[in-house]
């Protein structure tokens, strides 16, 4: 349970971008991801923005399955960190797979755009 104004917004932005990816809302991810993002892939492969929102616009990512088991999350002033763990299903460049993964995300925060990932790290469990 969020204990602050600040934590309940990016508990709100975490399952946005959830939402998201469920619906694979490449325009709704652009919002939610800082251009600079870098993030590591459960391949252990580095990614940019716009690897990921062209593989959802292309639909060479599509996820058929999120289900959040846990969140938690930490903020400190206007850095925020989410660390989530499920299970995810989908399709990965014409593969299809069901892995339970953690992401552990960090967020970044300001006041014209709000919650904002900057970088990300997916392993799977």
């Amino acid at each position: 349970m969020p204990d602050s104004a600040r934590e309940a917004e990016l508990l709100d932005a975490e399952r946005t971008l959830q939402d998201a990816q469920r619906a694979g809302d490449a325009a709704a991810l652009d919002q939610l991801l800082v251009d600079q993002l870098i993030a590591i892939g459960p391949d252990g492969g580095t990614y940019t923005k716009q690897d990921d929102l062209a593989a959802y616009r292309d639909r060479r990512s599509v996820v058929e399955e999120l289900v959040e088991e846990e969140l938690d999350l930490l903020v400190v002033g206007s850095t925020g960190v989410t660390f989530f763990l499920g299970r995810v299903a989908g399709v990965s460049e014409g593969t299809a797979f069901a892995a339970r993964l953690r992401y552990t995300r960090t967020w970044v925060h300001d006041d014209p755009h709000g919650w904002r990932v900057l970088a990300a790290h997916v392993s799977p469990v």
